[in-house]
């Protein structure tokens, strides 16, 4: 796809659905990278595509059990930690993983976005690491935006330096565009005498459509 490199793919692979692909594994969490091995692991344990789809997978289980979880693995060239995590996500297809994510403790009285104001500090979960930023879910559902240049003063190649799915973190408001349901948010700590120059530059950010 255009303009989704490498690392965005590596990124957000996991987290795609298709369901009606003709690949079984396309709506489960399973990462493409992965797929030879549950595919050879679906095959010793008799389960097929259909079964999966069902969620008929019984099989996976009494065949772990019967073979050992180390000797499975070494069968299959990957780890244990991966082979739990694939019969985790075949098990349960269409599951999205960032719902089992540990929730920040929000704000009683931020409870929308009309509740946002300007140099409101949050915490959040980091729900998606992308090429430009972080989306973050601040409790208000509608995640907000931290671009990487907002997310530390060091420099740093890709936002996934320092940040991965699931990481509770302490934001600040920088704004909010209520009608495009857009807001911005800074990691870093901010300094009243530079608020408003943030402020202003993500207004204009806000207003590019």
């Amino acid at each position: 796809m255009p303009k989704l490199g490498p690392k965005a793919f590596e990124q957000c692979a996991g987290f795609l659905r298709i369901n009606d692909s003709e690949n079984v594994l396309d709506n489960t969490a399973v990462h493409p990278e992965s797929y030879s091995a549950a595919e050879k692991l679906l095959k010793i344990c008799h389960v097929t595509g259909n079964d999966v789809k069902s969620g008929n997978t019984a099989m996976l289980a009494e065949t772990v059990k019967t073979i050992g979880t180390a000797a499975l693995a070494a069968k299959l060239e990957i780890g244990e930690p991966t082979l739990k995590d694939i019969i985790s996500e075949i098990s349960k297809p269409g599951r999205d993983p960032r719902d089992e994510l540990p929730k920040p403790m929000l704000r009683t009285d931020v409870m929308s976005i009309e509740d946002l104001k300007p140099g409101i500090e949050l915490k959040g979960t980091v729900r998606n690491v992308i090429d430009f930023g972080a989306f973050v879910d601040v409790g208000v559902h509608q995640d907000g935006l931290v671009h990487i240049s907002q997310i530390t003063d060091k420099y740093i190649k890709h936002p996934s330096d320092i940040l991965k799915v699931g990481d509770i973190v302490t934001v600040w408001v920088l704004s909010v565009d209520i009608n495009k349901s857009r807001i911005a948010l800074t990691m870093k700590k901010i300094i009243k005498c530079i608020f408003l120059y943030f402020s202003a530059f993500f207004c204009i950010f806000l207003s590019i459509p």
